[in-house]
């Protein structure tokens, strides 16, 4: 009895430790959201403008961001 309560008690702060961790993830989604929409944004202009060689560089470097 003493060994199950000893685990779920562990089992129950150490949940609540890992859960600090969500806001630092959080912004590191949120920050390689904003690099890609920047790249995104930059390389629809190079489309517009003609430039498909740096369009395709741009775009590619937004989608390497989210396999990293």
């Amino acid at each position: 009895m003493k060994n199950i309560l000893l685990v779920l008690t562990l089992v129950v702060f150490s949940s609540s430790a890992f859960a600090g961790s969500c806001p630092m993830m959080a912004g590191k989604v949120k920050s390689k959201i904003e690099q890609a929409q920047k790249l995104h944004d930059a390389g629809m202009k190079a489309h517009s403008n003609g430039d498909h060689g740096k369009s395709e560089e741009l775009l590619n470097k937004a989608l390497d961001l989210f396999k990293s």
